[in-house]
């Protein structure tokens, strides 16, 4: 795990990513609303602890284990959990007894049927983002853009537990900046196709990219190392 951070620097560090989010948020359009979801991942749970008490809110996790672990311990504050990384199906359970605010990483039809089938014997919903591979890289999850929309309608219909809220991407991890464009665009066009099917949410952009993410119609970023630097 990271240090603890001093309460000044985690307070520069917030102040200055927030001072950018506005900054892209109002070069695309003034009423344009962005939310920033911070990573926790590698980072000590005190430093979660200092952003709560700065005003930050939604915190997201990588992996179950840690997001059940973190939300336990900090029970007490009502901090707005987002799970982020990819789903196992042999952590599907512990997830739901997690209750995360919104699961990011909804990445398959067949991931969607086995979630939908273990909430329905719980008698629980869950709130989702379907991930896409908008740079269809090998290396990443998430259903294949041009079957984004007839998978998140199919989900839509089929799985009542299952509240789709919307699209998560990563961007293309390339230096050149016209291929991570590209990568956010296509997420983006197939956001404003499901708008029509309730899509509110289209989550993209981390500390590397966000300011291109919201340019391109992001109105959710993901933001970890920006926040947790040293100095």
């Amino acid at each position: 795990m990271d240090n603890i951070l001093d309460k000044d620097i985690l307070a520069n560090n917030l102040d200055n990513t927030i001072q950018r989010i506005e900054k892209a948020r109002i070069a695309v359009n003034e009423h344009h609303i962005v939310k920033m979801v911070v990573v926790g991942k590698y980072t000590a749970l005190e430093n979660i602890e200092t952003l709560y008490s700065l005003g930050q809110r939604a915190f997201g996790e990588n992996q179950v284990q840690q997001l059940q672990e973190r939300s336990q311990k900090l029970e007490d504050l009502p901090i707005e959990w987002h799970m982020i990384g990819r789903l196992q199906k042999n952590k599907i359970n512990k997830l739901i007894e997690t209750n995360p605010f919104l699961l990011q990483s909804l990445d398959s039809l067949d991931l969607a049927q086995e979630l939908d089938k273990r909430l329905k014997v719980k008698s629980k919903k869950m709130r989702c983002l379907l991930q896409i591979n908008s740079s269809n890289e090998d290396t990443k999850t998430g259903v294949e853009p041009q079957r984004a929309i007839d998978i998140y309608q199919e989900i839509d219909e089929r799985f009542n537990n299952i509240e789709l809220q919307g699209v998560m991407s990563i961007g293309a991890n390339s230096k050149d900046k016209k291929v991570v464009r590209q990568s956010f665009e296509t997420t983006r066009k197939i956001f404003e196709e499901l708008k029509n099917s309730n899509a509110t949410i289209c989550s993209m952009g981390m500390s590397s990219d966000f300011e291109l993410a919201i340019e391109c119609g992001s109105n959710m970023v993901r933001i970890g190392s920006a926040l947790f630097k040293d100095a």
